[in-house]
């Protein structure tokens, strides 16, 4: 119920006037506190008071796009709909800017095109400062006269799309609305005035000093005048010749030093472009030089893990990979080494006299034997 238009209120622009605002606006300014605890039960009268608190304008602000009390109080006045003489009392309250700004805003959505230009484009002349809330919830200065225009001149004001309205040509042409006067327009009016009167008295002093200086010519006078003009036509005359060949002189000057410039600047920037073009020369040789190093790493690298591999391979596989023929030598040389180790071994036995006929003394020798101690010689 609260957030219902009221049912003696006209339709405008044949709609609801609170569909004026977009909906996700009015369903911001439902949600707000604000709206609930002090818009609730507001009339034209009481509505007044809350105007006259307002301390700043402004659509919606922050992440939540939080609406803020202007905005509340302008869908409050599109919910009651006050009278055109409330409205009208609002635009023309000198003492509070706000109030008047308000009022201003509501005659843009609701009004009619000739009305609108008719209240409104007298507060063209109000630069009071107010408080303006932006769209990230900080405060900015702005003036009366720069929202009037504003809500003459733009779609959107405060994150509401403005209802179309004719250009005030259009008006003129068709005789809704008379030219426009500027305030302005008599201090115009004087200015030009007293500019005519100065240009009036210049031309009578013009007047009366040629009528003496054709009073006072004689042949004498026009003779010496004559004399004068001509040394002095002479004299300018050299003085030009001179300062024509020191102005040439000069430019001959300067053509040559931007000369030396120019050239000193083009073999600056071909030295530029030379050490550029041999750094990177030098550049390209190192990497490539870098890139040939580690291709000879590489090589060598595996050169040597093949070289290694080889060797282990012949030490596992040596006796595999000997030929037929040293196979037979070593074969051929095997009995022969193992005669002179029996021969040996013999000789050791023989030595030790444990082979002795009688097995007395050889147990005996085999004793001694053990002991370190050299056999018994019978």
């Amino acid at each position: 119920m609260a957030n219902r238009t009221d049912p003696a209120a006209k339709s405008i622009r044949g709609t609801n006037p609170q569909n004026l605002v977009e909906k996700i606006v009015r369903s911001k300014i439902y949600q707000n506190t604000y709206w609930k605890e002090q818009c609730f039960g507001l009339t034209a009268e009481t509505l007044v008071d809350k105007a006259m608190e307002l301390d700043h304008i402004g659509g919606t602000y922050g992440g939540n796009r939080k609406p803020t009390p202007f905005m509340c109080l302008v869908m409050k006045m599109l919910q009651i709909q006050p009278e055109k003489d409330i409205v009208v009392e609002f635009i023309k309250n000198d003492d509070y800017k706000y109030v008047r700004v308000l009022g201003a805003f509501y005659l843009r959505l609701t009004g009619i095109d000739s009305d609108i230009y008719r209240y409104l484009e007298p507060l063209y002349n109000d630069y009071r400062k107010v408080r303006r809330k932006s769209p990230d919830g900080n405060f900015m200065l702005t003036h009366v006269d720069e929202v009037i225009d504003e809500l003459l001149t733009r779609d959107y004001s405060c994150d509401i799309a403005l209802p179309r309205i004719k250009k005030r040509w259009t008006l003129e042409s068709l005789g809704v609305l008379d030219a426009r006067k500027s305030v302005l327009e008599d201090d115009f009016e004087e200015e030009e005035e007293k500019d005519e009167m100065e240009q009036d008295g210049l031309e009578e002093e013009v007047a009366h000093e040629k009528q003496d200086y054709y009073r006072a010519r004689s042949p004498a006078r026009e003779r010496e005048r004559d004399w004068r003009r001509d040394s002095h036509r002479h004299r300018d005359r050299d003085y030009d010749r001179d300062r024509d060949y020191d102005r040439e002189r000069g430019r001959g000057r300067d053509r040559e030093r931007d000369r030396d410039r120019d050239r000193d600047r083009d073999r600056d920037r071909y030295r530029l472009r030379e050490e550029k073009e041999y750094g990177y020369e030098r550049e390209r040789d190192r990497e490539r030089e870098g890139r040939e190093r580690d291709r000879r790493d590489r090589e060598r690298g595996r050169r040597r893990s093949r070289s290694r591999s080889r060797s282990r391979e012949r030490k596992r596989h040596g006796r595999s990979s000997m030929s037929p023929r040293r196979h037979e030598a070593e074969d051929g040389n095997a009995p022969e080494e193992s005669k002179k180790k029996g021969k040996k071994e013999k000789k050791e036995k023989k030595d030790d006299g444990t082979d002795h006929p009688d097995p007395e003394i050889a147990e005996a020798n085999r004793i001694r034997a053990s002991l370190g101690l050299k056999p018994l010689k019978l």
